[in-house]
């Protein structure tokens, strides 16, 4: 008789039960960049203007990425493709010196990309609410993104002579104010507070659409829950695994990344 199937690699031999239909985002086109973005102009708070005004320099201590906001639209002249609009919001956190006082600000990054996302016209609807995001036949648009990380910031005595109008956001939304202890200041400032990020991101377009998957039997789950609060504590600490690398040392030297995205986070921030 041959073995139950789990999840994960099939063997050849296994035999499929049927074939089923499912309701699944496809993904049709997706990238990743690693951008370098030099000399983003941060907005700070009004509780960090003071800071700034009587710093001689500013060092990094952390930069988070807040909300992306993404917009798809149609490119008229080559169907089934589509520009995606992505803007970053970031909450950059600094050290004015000589002060020693932490300063805060919005930074907001904006990127557009190009990518084949299918045609398709069909509006969506169900009982659990109103249409999906594709009711328009537009793709939906998806960023996986890590913190950026704060590569250097830097003080201007002079307003950017290049920051245009659309670089100052003019409204910004609740999410993002709340995440700050005071209001932002976009307008009337006479120092600029530059940082450059480095920000890995992957962006991607997919569709609801229906596929047809080979099925071996219903999932049930093989592992047994713990931690259920009627459990006795030493019952419950019974089932912990004895924790040997806790106590030696490894006899090998792990492999050493230093160009990893946490360890060159943690060197930064």
């Amino acid at each position: 008789m041959a073995d139950k199937v789990l999840p994960g690699p099939v063997d050849s031999e296994a035999c499929i039960r049927e074939a089923v239909c499912v309701q699944t985002r496809k993904i049709f086109d997706s990238c990743r960049d690693s951008d370098c973005i030099e000399d983003l102009p941060v907005f700070p708070t009004t509780d960090s203007l003071p800071a700034l005004l009587s710093a001689s320099s500013i060092r990094p201590r952390a930069s988070e990425l807040l909300h992306v906001g993404l917009h798809v639209e149609e490119i008229s002249f080559n169907r089934g493709f589509y520009t995606v609009d992505v803007r970053y919001y970031y909450k950059i956190r600094g050290e004015a010196y000589p002060s020693s006082l932490p300063v805060e600000g919005l930074a907001v990054f904006d990127k557009r990309v190009i990518l084949f996302g299918s045609e398709g016209s069909a509006k969506q609807f169900s009982s659990a609410g109103t249409g999906s995001g594709s009711a328009n036949g537009l793709p939906i648009a998806v960023v996986d993104a890590v913190d950026p990380i704060a590569l250097r910031m830097g003080l201007c005595d002079a307003p950017l002579p290049h920051l245009t109008p659309e670089d100052v956001p003019s409204e910004i939304p609740e999410i993002i104010a709340a995440a700050f202890s005071s209001p932002i200041e976009t307008s009337g400032l006479t120092r600029a507070w530059l940082v450059s990020l480095g920000q890995f991101s992957i962006v991607r377009l997919e569709r609801d659409v229906q596929l047809l998957m080979p099925s071996y039997d219903y999932c049930m789950p093989e592992k047994e829950c713990v931690g259920s609060p009627e459990d006795d504590p030493c019952t419950l600490f019974g089932r912990i695994r004895f924790p040997v690398e806790e106590f030696y040392p490894p006899d090998d030297c792990p492999p050493c990344d230093v160009g990893s995205y946490r360890e060159v986070t943690q060197a930064l921030n």
